[in-house]
């Protein structure tokens, strides 16, 4: 008699005529496999993770072994007499980065509320696409665009009306001041602005997408309007991946290069008006590094300068785990 082939079935049968015994010892050796292949995955995050922290510190140290504590608090960089502080530039740093979301998180709150809420069908698409869009566009095009565009506005229209009209208006007057020539904290904050808008509102969107309608027509039902509904229903139903979209933001407005070594201005200085020139970690790092010899302290300087931006981004992240935290509880 003829052995018969078994074929492969949704019951577990063994396919083209191999033993069951077979099939099912290839099932348990799978996922063992498979269990071992992600942990390595998840491993390598952390190995990579741990690495890029050991590699930046090390080549740091011997930067903060000469100047201390105090290369966090020094505003001086002078290549030509080996002095380098980081205040400056974590300075710009952090002001860019928090004016950039100031600009960027109602904007984005506003194109997510309109294309869920507000918008027609036939217009959602164009404008979710729009959005994708730009968000794929490469940071030096914004660089590009923000030169060429957005300093002759800042220049000739917005930084002068600014000057005058708040000229002898205290801490105002500080705040906006000086001669305009356009670049500066308040031009590198706007491009980083246009930058993460799409990132935040395309977050924004997708979580808005996903509450569940009765939810929302429960609302519109005892006469909710369509902003009591986004306030009471949608917002705290996406707390959490709408202030992960803002922390994805800040993320990039916090490392962003070429486009703010465009239109930063590039200066070592700290200054308290928005219109004056400055830096940050990642634009001083790509103008200096081309010039930095190996095994120079000036080289060291810039790789701490990397490490202390690893650390604002750490604490950036945990502020947004705690900020969140009540909600996880739930």
């Amino acid at each position: 008699m003829q052995q018969a082939v078994a074929l492969s079935a949704p019951d577990g049968s063994a396919p083209h005529g191999a033993a069951p015994h077979e099939t099912t010892r290839r099932r348990r050796l799978g996922d063992p496999i498979f269990a071992i292949v992600v942990t390595a995955a998840g491993i390598f995050v952390l190995v990579l993770m741990g690495s890029l922290i050991l590699s930046l510190f090390v080549g740091g140290l011997p930067a903060f072994a000469r100047f201390g504590a105090g290369f966090l608090t020094s505003t001086t960089w002078d290549p030509v007499h080996e002095v380098f502080g980081a205040a400056v530039s974590v300075y710009g740093t952090l002001l860019t980065a928090i004016l950039a979301l100031l600009i960027a998180v109602p904007i984005a709150f506003g194109i997510a509320f309109y294309l869920t809420e507000i918008a027609p069908d036939w217009l959602r698409r164009p404008v979710g696409t729009a959005i994708e869009l730009l968000a794929a566009v490469p940071s030096i095009i914004y660089g590009m665009w923000g030169f060429f565009v957005i300093v002759p506005i800042m220049s000739q229209y917005v930084e002068p009306t600014l000057i005058d009209a708040f000229d002898g208006v205290p801490v105002l007057e500080d705040l906006f001041a000086g001669p305009p020539f356009g670049t500066g904290l308040a031009t590198a904050a706007m491009v980083l602005a246009v930058m993460v808008i799409p990132f935040i509102a395309a977050t924004m969107r997708d979580v808005f997408e996903t509450v569940p309608p009765v939810f929302k027509e429960s609302a519109y039902g005892v006469g909710c309007t369509t902003w009591e509904v986004m306030r009471s229903i949608v917002l705290p139903y996406t707390r959490v991946s709408v202030v992960g979209g803002i922390m994805l933001g800040l993320g990039r407005a916090l490392g962003e290069t070429m486009a703010v070594t465009f239109v930063i201005g590039n200066s070592d200085h700290i200054s308290a008006s928005l219109f004056s020139s400055g830096n940050t970690i990642a634009s001083i790092v790509a103008l200096e590094f081309p010039e930095s010899p190996a095994g120079s302290l000036k080289l060291a300087s810039l790789l701490a300068l990397g490490f202390i931006l690893f650390v604002i981004s750490f604490i950036v992240l945990a502020i947004s785990r705690t900020l969140l935290r009540p909600k996880l509880k739930v």
